[in-house]
């Protein structure tokens, strides 16, 4: 009798011993033997992580989470997880749908675009011909094409050719007759460039969008298809979440809808373009989130691009006498979009590249924030300031929204477009960072290459990915590896109301996580950019394979 008691006395001991050295707890996966960088508050580090119904349940060493009953357990062989990376400011819609258009990036001179549309004369977009990329800065000679070339090869069919900013079009005659576009044509924020009093077929921002009025749409399958395939770019360079910067209504309805159908996956941070159908829809109806939409700010174009010189700037570009650029709006317009966004709690997030617009949106900004306010607005790009406009980012709590590969594609040439004192307060992200606190990080593709570690590379090192120059471009204006790393994680979801939910690796979040062959924070400064995503998940399901 006392032998079985015995017995019976260490099973149990046993069973307390064993169970102590488990967790019953039932999980769908967990991670182990990796570098897991949380971008916690206090940027812990772990070797491993335990995922369930698509939330980080824990993190901690590989023996801490082993002990958790899981369906699967991966082996992450000492590789890199970060976050799931965020872009704060790119145009998701746009890109996809220009997958099929003919793309003229990196082109060296005109007669080489001429020679592509040629060759892809018959890749036409609902009947025009429709190429994207050109930017005149890359050329030999840095000087605007015009159309006569396009009018002599394309005498039937309409050619429109958007610059690499999407603030330029080139279009022949063909497109001008159809938008009913003539020398006499006048738009507020928009120009038609003359040469002997007639049109060369230079348009410039508003005027831009009078010809993009006459495409045809695409279909729905074609764009469902677009969507998709911009989706599966980004899974591939390490994107979660998308910040749309400037959509319609009927195309934030359309994402809505395939992500309802669950044939989109993409989180998207909705930025509904300030147009009236926009503003009186969401002032009636007001913000909108699932856990894969997020609608709740307003985005608005103060001025057009420095490369095209359509921004706004206080002074006379420094190469071209008397031309300031343009405001593609009026100040009382952008006073009423700024009271309306106030009035139903919508984030304000507009796009101010020269120093002017930058200066009268921050003062609009200035009367519709209290001081210490949570609204987060932002100034999208912030590219040139003025030195005294620095503190109003601090002061009313506005979120400087930049693309740091911006600064190493333009800083060829921007000193030449501003002069030597202008060129000191442009780009200047880590003077931008040190008053607001914060950088929200994207790139602006397709302006910029979809992929975020180019943005990572160039906010740390100030240099192109030739290394040039080589002591960096206004190495002052560089950032940390962890302030840039923060910049596309956890900023960026606080940019978006969402830090809550995602951009850091924490119970209770989202379990979107990226897994990197090498070390962002440790791998050699001219490899960072070239560093491979070996995978992508969503929701802790892997959307993408190496």
């Amino acid at each position: 009798m006392k032998k079985n008691i015995f017995n019976v006395s260490f099973l149990l001991l046993a069973i307390l011993f064993f169970s102590s050295c488990t967790n019953s707890q039932k999980v769908d996966a967990v991670y182990y033997n990796g570098t897991v960088y949380s971008v916690d508050s206090v940027f812990s580090i772990h070797h491993a992580f335990a995922v369930k119904d698509g939330k980080v349940i824990a993190l901690g060493s590989n023996d801490e989470i082993l002990k958790y009953d899981a369906k699967d357990k991966i082996d992450l062989n000492g590789k890199y997880v970060y976050p799931g990376l965020i872009d704060a400011h790119c145009h998701f819609y746009g890109y996809g749908v220009d997958l099929k258009k003919i793309w003229l990036i990196g082109t060296t001179s005109f007669e080489q675009i001429l020679d592509t549309l040629v060759k892809c004369k018959d890749q036409k977009f609902m009947g025009w011909i429709f190429g994207r990329g050109w930017d005149q800065n890359d050329w030999t000679v840095k000087e605007f094409p015009d159309k006569e070339k396009l009018d002599s090869l394309f005498p039937d069919v309409p050619v429109f050719l958007m610059r690499i900013d999407g603030h330029a079009a080139l279009v022949n005659q063909v497109a001008l007759d159809l938008a009913g576009v003539t020398a006499d044509t006048n738009i507020e924020g928009g120009e038609v460039v003359l040469k002997n009093g007639k049109p060369t077929g230079l348009l410039i921002d508003n005027v831009v969008d009078i010809v993009k009025l006459k495409i045809p749409e695409p279909t729905s399958k074609y764009l469902s298809e677009a969507l998709i395939a911009a989706q599966n770019n980004c899974f591939k360079v390490g994107l979660t979440t998308v910040d749309d910067a400037g959509l319609e209504l009927k195309k934030i309805m359309l994402i809505d809808s395939l992500q309802k159908a669950k044939e989109l996956k993409m989180r998207i941070y909705a930025m509904a373009i300030y147009d009236e159908t926009n503003a009186n829809y969401y002032a009636k109806n007001g913000k909108y989130k699932s856990d894969r939409l997020n609608v709740r700010s307003f985005k608005l174009y103060a001025d057009g691009a420095l490369g095209s010189r359509g921004a706004c700037l206080l002074d006379s570009y420094s190469d071209q006498v008397h031309h300031h650029g343009m405001l593609l709006k009026s100040i009382d317009s952008i006073l009423y979009a700024a009271n309306l966004a106030a009035k139903i709690g919508f984030q304000l997030n507009t796009h101010c590249i020269g120093d002017s617009a930058n200066s009268i949106l921050l003062d609009i900004y200035s009367q519709n924030l209290q001081i210490g306010n949570n609204k987060r607005w932002r100034i999208e790009h912030a590219q040139v300031l003025a030195p005294e406009d620095f503190s109003l980012f601090k002061k009313y709590n506005i979120i400087p929204s930049v693309q740091p590969t911006h600064a190493t594609s333009d800083m060829y040439w921007a000193k030449d477009r501003l002069g030597d004192e202008r060129i000191k307060y442009a780009y200047a992200y880590n003077k931008l960072l040190k008053e607001a606190g914060l950088l929200a990080g994207g790139s602006d593709f397709p302006v910029e290459d979809i992929n975020p570690l180019y943005g990572f590379y160039a906010a740390v090192s100030r240099k192109d990915q030739k290394h040039f120059p080589e002591k960096g471009f206004q190495k002052e204006n560089a950032v940390t590896r962890l302030e840039a790393l923060k910049a596309m994680t956890i900023w960026a979801a606080y940019s978006n109301f969402e830090e809550d939910e995602k951009g850091s690796l924490e119970p209770g979040k989202f379990a979107d996580f990226v897994i990197l062959e090498d070390d962002l924070m440790k791998a050699p400064e001219e490899k960072l950019f070239d560093i491979k995503v070996l995978y992508t998940y969503l929701n802790g399901e892997q959307v993408y394979k190496r």
